[in-house]
């Protein structure tokens, strides 16, 4: 019985193939989802016998959290970058609420989401998981505290605040997902409540 012979693998470096292999995983997540993210799958994306995927990433519990890190990292560095654009705190805290309500993040919403489901089976994942909004919650805590020095802030606690907010958007990224309440104004609603926490006036955060 005849069989198609694989085409024979390109030669990489150690280094490449590794590369390409976190590349892979991370492509795969944030087009299907973190559960997508198998042996299997990373192997015929880049055209390899998942032996090889299996001798660079014997863990896929550990791709799997590369590959989230890889995503939810990426974003945050991308969020830091739009922040630095704007003068005031108040200005920063409304591209925030923006940028992240505003629907082009859903891939890493998704990303997000099942790493905290996927997470309660898969420490290494949690761990990743938890060390990443330990980033979040630095940037917007950091965020707050300069508004709190400049006065146009007002709060005891600005790390009560991060975590409040990062809570609320989370939560509305999540319901984003299966279109509940959809006719509503995410972004309005949270710049209403996030105006109350910072001792803000009311439409102090929308922008033109």
């Amino acid at each position: 019985m005849s069989s198609t012979p694989r085409k024979k693998v390109a030669r990489k470096s150690p280094a490449e193939r590794s590369d390409e292999i976190a590349r892979a995983a991370r492509d795969l997540a944030l087009e299907q989802g973190l559960t997508a993210v198998t042996m299997r799958s990373v192997a015929a994306r880049i055209d390899v016998a998942p032996a090889l995927v299996a001798h660079y990433e014997p863990s896929m519990e550990s791709l799997v959290a590369s590959a989230f890190r890889g995503i939810v990292s990426a974003e945050l560095d991308d969020v830091r970058g739009e922040l630095s654009q704007h003068p005031s705190p108040s200005a920063r805290m409304a591209a925030l609420v923006d940028t992240l309500l505003d629907g082009s993040r859903e891939d890493v919403t998704v990303v997000w989401v099942e790493a905290w489901a996927l997470g309660r089976r898969n420490e290494t994942l949690a761990e990743t998981v938890r060390e990443q909004m330990d980033a979040w919650q630095a940037v917007v805590q950091t965020l707050v505290e300069e508004g709190v020095e400049a006065g146009e802030f007002e709060t005891p606690d600005a790390a009560d605040v991060a975590w409040q907010l990062l809570g609320m958007i989370d939560g509305l990224n999540a319901q984003a997902l299966v279109r509940w309440n959809d006719e509503r104004s995410r972004g309005s609603a949270l710049h209403r409540a996030v105006e109350g926490m910072l001792g803000l006036t009311r439409h102090a955060l929308d922008r033109p």
